[in-house]
């Protein structure tokens, strides 16, 4: 018989990019909705303002100020997220390099190697090593697309954000039947560091709030 005094361990949310725009906004409401959110970001002043909005409306947070570019700290963090929640229920995979806006001819070796690294790479490392935690507690992992390939001064940013689409697509397709669920989502356009880089100048206030699209794509996800 169960302990009707003994408490029912919290959903676990991973969050990568987690520090500010769209992954800020869904670690704020995954709290609200009642899940631990293990919040990951290397900029530990964003994390911590997170960690005081989170705690300020009644949810739990774990910070790990760590750069999701470094498979040693990714390792650690796995193990760290095994030994204590045994598995992950939902993973949101915010983070991601926005190279500067530059003609194909000159974007430079630099932004086209970062991009490659953390908006392809590191997510097929990620994937690798967060699917076996998805599987423990039958997870969600949970994409975001920004369909810029092929616009013009975007050659860094769109072939490798559409890179980075294309492997969660073939890894959605492959667990469709077996699991984990591999969700898909195209955010309306937000005001966003990422975007304010790609349109100096807009109207932002035309622009859909980050908590906004939040609720939505997480109202959206199938039960």
């Amino acid at each position: 018989m169960s302990n009707p005094d003994q408490q029912v361990a919290p959903r676990l949310a991973l969050v990568t990019g987690a520090s500010r725009g769209l992954g800020a906004a869904l670690a704020e409401e995954l709290a609200l909705r009642g899940y631990h959110v293990l919040a990951v970001a290397r900029t530990v002043g964003g994390l911590e303002e997170l960690d005081d909005r989170i705690r300020k409306a009644g949810g739990q947070a774990t910070l790990a100020p760590m750069d999701v570019a470094e498979p040693a700290a990714m390792q650690q963090l796995v193990e760290a997220v095994a030994g204590r929640w045994g598995g992950v229920d939902l993973w949101a995979h915010c983070a991601i390099h926005a190279a500067p806006m530059a003609p194909t001819p000159h974007v430079s070796g630099k932004d086209w190697s970062k991009s490659l690294l953390i908006n392809a790479d590191v997510t097929r490392g990620l994937i690798a090593l967060i699917e076996p935690l998805l599987r423990q507690k039958n997870g969600t992992a949970l994409f975001f697309d920004d369909p810029q390939a092929g616009r013009k001064f975007m050659g860094a940013y769109g072939a490798t954000k559409a890179a980075q689409i294309a492997l969660a697509r073939s890894w959605q397709a492959e667990t469709a039947q077996i699991g984990p669920r591999v969700v898909i989502e195209t955010p309306a356009s937000m005001p966003t560091a990422v975007r304010a880089r790609f349109y100096p100048g807009e109207d932002r206030a035309a622009l859909t709030p980050c908590r906004d699209e939040a609720r939505r794509i997480l109202d959206a996800l199938p039960a």
